[in-house]
C-alpha cells in the first residue's frame, strides 16, 4: 500500500472517531493561553497517521508500493486515478492538445488545471458549446514586473477577451484563449518572466503577501519568506515545462536554503526516488493556499488560508520568527451541512530559520491523512476539524522534528488597503489603484499601459483585487496622478467607500460553476446598498464589507464579509452576516433563497437597526453578532418601512467640532454615539414640553 493509499485509510478510521471532534475556530483567541494537558500526552504517545492506535515509530513517507495486507480496496476519486496515470501530470494532456476539436477530454480538463488553466465555454451563448481557457498567473506577493505586465496586456488583447482580471490571490486571469492558442499564450509568459504552474490544481497556489513595497524589514522579510515558500512547493519533475516550451527551462536560481529543506529527509518527508520529492505522483488531495504577513496587516485574509505564517519581530524591529495558523479555507456545498467555511487556527511559533521545514510538515501531513475519496472533504481544514488541533501538531511534529513553541502574542489585526500615495522608505514612492472587481478593461487599461510603460514600472496586485504601482520617483507624482484621473482612475477618497473593500467572483457567463451573477451584477448591487443606506439616514462616507460569489464555492471569500451574498439560485441568493471589517470572523447564513429584487426588504431593516441602536463605533457585522440572528429575523419579518423622520429629518445636529466633541465624550460612557445621545436629549427636552413639564 503506498503511503497515500494508507493515509486516506487511516483518515476515514479517524473521521468516525467521536472522541476526536473538536470546535471548529471561530476567530482569533489569546495566543498566550498553554498547551492543553491532551497535548502534553499526545507530545508524550505520538501519534502514527497511518494507525488508529499511538505510535513512537518515526513516520516516513514511501515512494514504492508495499503488498496490501487486506483484499480491501481503498476507495479513490476519478482525480486520483487521472493523477496516478498521468506521468507526473502530462497524458492524457499532451495528445488532447494535438487534436483539431476545440475541447480537451474529462482526464485532460483536470490535468491542465495544474498547468494554470480551466476549460471553459459561454454559457450565455445557446446552441453549440463554445469552449476556451482561462489562464491564471501564480505571482507570489503579487509581485509582476514590467515586462510581464506589458506582455499580459497584450496577450488580452491579440488571443483573450480584451480585459485582464486581477485575483483575490494577487494573479492574473485572463480568459477567452482557445485551444489552439494555447501554447503560444503559454510559452510567451514563460518567457516574460512569467508562469502559470500550480496557480490551479491539487498543489500549493499562488502564496499572498502584503502588495505594499514598503522598505521595511517585516514586510521585506514577509515577501521573501512567501518567495521561499512558493519556490519550495514548485513541482519538480518538468512536466510544465515539457509541455509549453519544449522542455526549455526558464527558472531563476533558488536561495540556497529552499534546495537543503526540499531535499531533507531527515524526518520522512520525502520520497527519495520521484520526481517529484514532496508531492509524489498523487500531488495533494486538494488545492492548498498559503498567506504570509506582518503583523496588524490583514490585506490578505490571513485566516482563510490552508496555513497563514506571521512574521514575529523583537523589540528593535529584528524578525526572529513566525506564528503559524492552519485549517482555513472557503468553499462549501449548499444544503450538505458537513461542508463548511473555516478560520485557520493557531498553530504555534517557529524560529525563522525553522519556517520552511515546518511549512513542509504541515503539506505532507495534509498530503498523507487528506481524504482522497470525496473531494468534497479532501481540503485540511476537513482533516484539523476531525482529528483537532492538537493531534494534528503532534503528527506536524513528527515530520518536524521539532516541538511548535506557544504562539507570541500580536497586536489586533486591520485590513489595509494600501490605496493611494505612500512612501516605500527609500526615497521613491507607490500609489494604490481601486480597480472595481479587479476588470482592467476599456480607458482605464489603456491608461494603465500607458502609464506602466512610460515610467517603466513594476507592479503588484493586491489580495483585495487592485493594483500598486511601484518604484515611483516624486517628481513622477503629478503627472501620474494627472493621467490616471484622466483615465476614471480616481483616488481613493473619491471612490465610494463601499465599492473599495467590495469583492466579486467573475461567476457568469465563463465560470461552469456559477449559479448567479456575481461580477456583472455588483456594480448595481453597491449602489443599491448606497441607496438603503441614504433611505435610512446613514452618512454617505459610512461602508460595510459586501462580498458577492456566483456559487458557494467561495472564491471571493463571501464567509468573511459583514455582508455575503452566495448564489444559491438563478438570481437567488443566500445572505450570510457577521464577518468584520479586519477580517477576523466568520460570518453565518442568515438567510436563504432571497431573491435578487427582493433584497431591499432584508437590507432596510437591518441598516436602520444598526444606525439606530450600534454602539459607538460598531460595525455593522459587529452589531449583528451582538444583536443575533433571532432578533434580527424578527426585525425582518416585521418591518413595515422607514419611518419618514428616519431620512426625511435626519438633520446636521452639530455645527462646531468643540460641540460635537464634549457631547461625544458623555456619549462613549453610555456606550453611545453622539448623534444618539443628542437625539435622546431633544426628544425629551421635546416631550417635556408637550407634557406642560418644562421650568
Amino acid at each position: 500500500m503506498t503511503a497515500t493509499a494508507v493515509g486516506a485509510a487511516n483518515t476515514a478510521l479517524v473521521v468516525k472517531d467521536p472522541k476526536i471532534q473538536l470546535k471548529t475556530f471561530n476567530g482569533f483567541r489569546n495566543n498566550n493561553t498553554c498547551y492543553s494537558s491532551t497535548y502534553s500526552l499526545l507530545l508524550h504517545k505520538r501519534i502514527h497517521p497511518f494507525s488508529s492506535s499511538t505510535s513512537s515509530t518515526l513516520i516516513r513517507a514511501v515512494s514504492t508500493p508495499l503488498k496490501q495486507e487486506t483484499s480491501v480496496e481503498t476507495k479513490r476519486s476519478k482525480v486520483e486515478i487521472f493523477k496516478e496515470q498521468s506521468n507526473f501530470i502530462r497524458y492524457p494532456l499532451n495528445e488532447e492538445l494535438l487534436t483539431d476539436a476545440p475541447n480537451i477530454n474529462e482526464a485532460a480538463t483536470q490535468l491542465i488545471k495544474f498547468h494554470g488553466s480551466y476549460q471553459q465555454y459561454n454559457r450565455d451563448e445557446r446552441g453549440a458549446r463554445s469552449y476556451s481557457f482561462m489562464l491564471r498567473t501564480k505571482n507570489p506577493c503579487g509581485k509582476v514586473s514590467n515586462q510581464l505586465y506589458l506582455a499580459m496586456d497584450d496577450l488580452a488583447d491579440q488571443f483573450g477577451i480584451g480585459t485582464l482580471r486581477l485575483t483575490t490571490r494577487q494573479t492574473f486571469q485572463l480568459h477567452g484563449v482557445v485551444k489552439k492558442d494555447l501554447k503560444t499564450v503559454m510559452s510567451t509568459i514563460i518567457r516574460n518572466m512569467g508562469s502559470t504552474l500550480g496557480a490551479c490544481g491539487d498543489l500549493n497556489r499562488n502564496v499572498l503577501a502584503p502588495a505594499a513595497p514598503f522598505v521595511r524589514e517585516d514586510y521585506l522579510f514577509a515577501q521573501q519568506t512567501a518567495d521561499n515558500i512558493a519556490a519550495l512547493l514548485t513541482p519538480q519533475s518538468g512536466f510544465y515545462y515539457d509541455m509549453w516550451v519544449d522542455g526549455e527551462k526558464f527558472m531563476t536560481a533558488e536561495p540556497s536554503e529552499v534546495v537543503e529543506a526540499r531535499n531533507d529527509n531527515s524526518h520522512g518527508t520525502n520520497f527519495p526516488d520521484s520526481a517529484e520529492p514532496i508531492y509524489g505522483t498523487q500531488f495533494l488531495p486538494r488545492k492548498f493556499k498559503v498567506a504570509v504577513t506582518v503583523p496588524t496587516d490583514n490585506s490578505v485574509d490571513l485566516l482563510t488560508n490552508d496555513i497563514g505564517v506571521v512574521v514575529v519581530s523583537d523589540d528593535n524591529g529584528e524578525p526572529q520568527g513566525f506564528n503559524i495558523y492552519v485549517g482555513g479555507g472557503m468553499g462549501r456545498t449548499h444544503r450538505i451541512e458537513t461542508t463548511f467555511p473555516r478560520l485557520a487556527e493557531p498553530l504555534g511559533y517557529v524560529p525563522k530559520e525553522d519556517i520552511l521545514y515546518a511549512v513542509k510538515a504541515i503539506v505532507v501531513t495534509q498530503r498523507e491523512n487528506g481524504r482522497r475519496d470525496d473531494r468534497r472533504y479532501s481540503r485540511m481544514k476537513y482533516l484539523i476539524d476531525s482529528w483537532g488541533i492538537e493531534k494534528f501538531r503532534s503528527v506536524v511534529e513528527e515530520y518536524y522534528g521539532k516541538k511548535f513553541e506557544p504562539s507570541r502574542e500580536l497586536p489586533e489585526w486591520e485590513f489595509k488597503s494600501h490605496l493611494g500615495w505612500h512612501e516605500q522608505g527609500d526615497g521613491r514612492l507607490f500609489c494604490g489603484i481601486h480597480v472595481d472587481n479587479g476588470r482592467v478593461k476599456g480607458t482605464m487599461k489603456t491608461t494603465l499601459r500607458e502609464i506602466i510603460e512610460k515610467y517603466n514600472l513594476n507592479v503588484r496586485i493586491t489580495p483585495n483585487q487592485n493594483l500598486v504601482l511601484c518604484d515611483i520617483r516624486p517628481s513622477w507624482k503629478r503627472p501620474i496622478t494627472v493621467a490616471l484621473a484622466q483615465g476614471g482612475l480616481l483616488p481613493p477618497s473619491y471612490v465610494d467607500p463601499l465599492n473599495i473593500t467590495a469583492m466579486a467572483c467573475p461567476a457568469l457567463p465563463l465560470c461552469p460553476l456559477a449559479i448567479t451573477e456575481a461580477e456583472r451584477g455588483i456594480p448595481e448591487l453597491l449602489k443599491r446598498v448606497r441607496a438603503v443606506f441614504e433611505k435610512v439616514g446613514l452618512r454617505h462616507n459610512e461602508f460595510i464589507v459586501v462580498r458577492v460569489t456566483g456559487c458557494p464555492n467561495g472564491c471571493a471569500r463571501p464567509y468573511m464579509a459583514e455582508l455575503g451574498l452566495v448564489g444559491d439560485g438563478p438570481n437567488s441568493y443566500q445572505i450570510w452576516l457577521g464577518g468584520t471589517p479586519a477580517q477576523t470572523s466568520l460570518a453565518r447564513s442568515f438567510m436563504n433563497k432571497v431573491k435578487i429584487q427582493e433584497l431591499e426588504k432584508v437590507f432596510e431593516p437591518l441598516f436602520y437597526n444598526w444606525r439606530l441602536k450600534r454602539k459607538s463605533k460598531e460595525s455593522f457585522g459587529d452589531f449583528t453578532n451582538r444583536i443575533g440572528f433571532e432578533k434580527l429575523g424578527e426585525m425582518v419579518d416585521k418591518w413595515e418601512g422607514v419611518p419618514k423622520s428616519s431620512s426625511r429629518y435626519y438633520l446636521k445636529l452639530f455645527t462646531d467640532k468643540e460641540t460635537y466633541e464634549a457631547v461625544d465624550a458623555i456619549a462613549r460612557v453610555e456606550n453611545k454615539t453622539a448623534h444618539q445621545l443628542a437625539m435622546e436629549v431633544i426628544r425629551n427636552y421635546a416631550a417635556s414640553h408637550q407634557n406642560g413639564k418644562s421650568e
